[in-house]
């Protein structure tokens, strides 16, 4: 159309933007909203699919799980010491780079044993802590590498039927309390309660875990299972905390800035190679003002050079290097005496602003990747800046053991729903609890039970709420729940992040007492339930005992299945008498297998 001068009207083109402009923005909205509903409602469907036995409105009956009856078999001699995911046999399939075979790797599940496996021809229950620090029955870890290889620097000597264990070390040949005696000189905050959480990498026989027990300091004792031959299951079989693990290529299972102290004894780990990054695995545990102590090469080399197989040049530039690799990323020398250096994490924001320099070595982690993500995330080589915003994350922020235990850490705020007062109403809670166990459970505050784990713990109330008994407890977040790890630490107790769809990184029969709060209910769309208890099977020891608090929609096919593990079962009421929820106490027997000599 045009004006009688022949122009185009301008009104005829605008004329029809803003009908289709408006239609664009309704249909986008509605399908917005539409999809909105599909996903909620899809997203209950599951929910309520998987969970339909807990949540049930009031009134309404609950059919819970029922099976048949279930048997499973001995697993051959062979798998005695089976550690499916850390498994010799399966070596071969992995690189030998940075020895990330060592690493985890679970079989396939059609690769998944379905038996129960068998203790060792001989094996005793084990000795009672404290006693077990110092020694254990030889039958229950018949291993002789350690004894023969190391005998010289007294890890441990066989003596008749036992393996006694006289504290001794690579760095510490004539005993580990001599030895920590020199680390609390050089770091006076190990005797006022300032540090309460440590992690010792290539941790040996676990001596240095093991004395730090006896001033208050709980240690995560770390070794991959090598040619050493079951460090972790000596250290578990003393009653110390251990586990399975290597700094490889992957970072390890927990968050960053959980630990107050990490320690290294001539544990042969390359810390200037591979640009750091085994160094700066360290660095990302590490809380803010904390500790890393070495020693061993190249420590005190104007000593010792002539014992390690190299010049005097050549491990002082290894020292020169590291020395280099520490300030770069924000460490600084802290004390130095004889074979022992310590280092301090700094929490001073002003070095951590130099790294936004793009020359630097190693620079800032960029990527993306969560500081606290640590279940298969792959190391990087660049520094996990603490948050400057957390300032009572740093080591001499926090209240001291034991006020810190029972004090909200700050970062409680950063979980989902999480406050002060959540945490306040759970510490509580588990107090509660932990009193009705020891009423069904009379062994549970006794030296009958030692190693204690928490399969999947929210804050660690249940081992706030047993600290003072004569037990360790192992917290475990699972890597598909929110991560609370963090506060786990932060209040002085110690744990890791797993997927129980995957077996623990631990020997078997290295656990007296297994306790899970709804680990079915939560987990059971993702993993198979027979597979779960078959690992707590296999880690549990014989006469070892199991809480498990769940739905009453599972209870009775879990104590089905339990029989068919040869474990005695009997449900109990919980504390407050309510239908939806039982709990069952049960105990593995002692069996030997029939097909041993």
């Amino acid at each position: 159309m045009k004006h009688k001068d022949g122009k185009p009207h301008q009104s005829d083109k605008s004329s029809w933007k803003v009908p289709v402009a408006l239609t664009v923005v309704v249909l986008c909205g509605l399908s917005f909203y539409l999809g909105g509903i599909f996903c909620s409602e899809r997203e209950r469907y599951v929910a309520e699919a998987v969970n339909k036995a807990v949540d049930t409105p009031t009134g309404t009956a609950t059919v819970p799980v029922q099976i048949k009856a279930v048997s499973f078999p001995e697993c051959s001699a062979e798998y005695q010491d089976y550690t499916p995911c850390t498994d010799p046999k399966r070596w071969h399939k992995y690189g030998r780079h940075r020895l990330a075979f060592l690493e985890r790797h679970c079989p396939p599940s059609f690769e998944r044993q379905e038996c129960l496996v068998p203790p060792p021809d001989g094996y005793k229950s084990p000795i009672r802590w404290p006693k077990s620090k110092n020694e254990c029955w030889y039958r229950n870890v018949p291993y002789d590498w350690i004894n023969k290889q190391k005998s010289n620097q007294h890890w441990l000597k066989k003596e008749g039927e036992k393996f006694l264990f006289p504290g001794g070390g690579t760095m510490f040949p004539n005993g580990v309390g001599a030895y920590v005696d020199l680390m609390q000189d050089l770091i006076p905050q190990m005797k006022d309660g300032t540090i309460r959480t440590a992690i010792d990498t290539g941790c040996g026989v676990a001596s240095w875990g093991g004395d730090l027990l006896d001033r208050g300091i709980l240690t995560v004792s770390l070794a991959p299972r090598d040619n050493h031959q079951a460090q972790v299951q000596f250290a578990l079989e003393r009653g110390i905390p251990a586990i399975l693990g290597i700094i490889s290529t992957q970072r390890l299972p927990f968050p960053s800035n959980s630990f107050d102290m990490a320690h290294c004894s001539r544990c042969l780990i390359p810390w200037t190679e591979f640009g750091g990054v085994y160094l700066l695995e360290v660095h990302r545990i590490l809380r803010p003002g904390g500790f890393w102590v070495l020693s061993g090469p190249p420590v005190n080399y104007q000593r010792r050079w002539r014992g390690w197989n190299t010049t005097i040049e050549e491990q002082k530039s290894d020292y020169d290097k590291l020395q280099e690799l520490l300030t770069s990323m924000c460490f600084k020398l802290f004390n130095k005496k004889d074979d022992i250096a310590v280092w301090q994490k700094l929490s001073d924001n002003s070095c951590y602003k130099k790294l936004d320099n793009p020359d630097n070595y190693p620079s800032k982690c960029d990527d993306g990747t969560e500081p606290d993500s640590a279940w298969y995330t792959p190391l990087r080589p660049c520094v996990v800046v603490p948050n400057p915003a957390a300032k009572k994350v740093k080591l001499d922020a926090l209240p001291k053991w034991p006020e810190r235990l029972h004090a909200a850490p700050e970062r409680v705020s950063d979980v989902r729903g999480g406050s002060a007062g959540s945490f306040k109403h759970d510490d509580g809670k588990w107090k509660a609890r932990a009193k009705h166990y020891k009423k069904l459970l009379p062994a549970l505050g006794t030296d009958k039970i030692r190693n204690v784990m928490d399969m999947n713990t929210l804050y660690g109330g249940f081992a706030a709420a047993v600290v003072d008994d004569p037990l360790w407890v192992m917290n475990v977040v699972s890597s598909y729940s929110p991560n609370t790890l963090s506060v786990v630490y932060d209040r002085g107790l110690i744990g890791t992040i797993h997927d129980w769809c995957e077996a623990f990184s631990t020997y078997p029969r290295t656990y007296d007492l297994l306790h899970l709060d709804g680990l079915f209910s939560a987990e059971s769309h993702r993993c198979e339930m027979k597979y779960v208890l078959l690992e707590m099977d296999r880690i549990l020891r014989p006469n070892g005992y199991a809480i498990i608090r769940e739905s009453s929609y599972f209870v009775d096919a879990i104590a089905t299945m339990a029989k068919g593990m040869r474990w005695s079962c009997r449900k109990e009421e919980t504390e407050y008498g309510v239908e939806k929820e039982k709990i069952l106490i049960c105990q593995k027997k002692l069996w030997y297998s029939k097909l041993n000599s």
